[in-house]
């Protein structure tokens, strides 16, 4: 009996030491690093700057297509909804960390977040705006998205 005793107490002890090492790889590996969460970020900045160029393109086309501007809409709406998130307590500037992020991004988070919010809500009425062909009304519309992002920079980005 003690030699069962033994091995379902060994047993035991191996499957909670398993447990554990699995628990903290998944946890390490749950929050990305301080360097991925800035690639993810400045991937999904530059795919906003590339679909507001698409539609801007379009829209000096002299023959924009309607389904290209939509598409370019929103695909700027729905990168703007993620991109805020893409901020966490430790992805701002730090030695070895690139970015262009400014510090006052985590001081003066309300006023961040309400830009974001602000990116969030010019984006979708881009889609709207685009889904009626209007090219006078989507294009006063993308400079108006365009102006909250200008907004952004001047507060929040670094100039290079």
């Amino acid at each position: 009996m003690s030699r069962l005793v033994t091995f379902k107490t060994g047993s035991l002890v191996a499957i909670a030491i398993s447990a554990t090492m699995f628990t903290s790889t998944l946890a390490a590996s749950a929050a990305p690093s301080a360097s991925a969460v800035v690639a993810t970020r400045q991937a999904g900045f530059k795919k906003l700057g590339g679909a507001m160029k698409a539609l801007g393109a379009q829209l000096k086309s002299g023959a924009p297509a309607k389904a290209k501007m939509v598409a370019a809409a929103q695909t700027i709406a729905t990168t703007a909804r993620g991109q805020g998130k893409l901020f966490p307590a430790g992805s701002g500037p730090a030695p070895g960390l690139k970015t262009e992020a400014l510090r006052n991004i985590w001081t003066d988070r309300a006023t961040f977040d309400a830009q974001m919010a602000k990116l969030v809500t010019e984006a979708d009425k881009l889609v709207a705006v685009s889904n009626t062909g209007n090219a006078a009304a989507i294009g006063a519309q993308m400079k108006a998205t365009g102006a909250v992002c200008g907004g952004c920079h001047r507060k929040f980005r670094k100039e290079t």
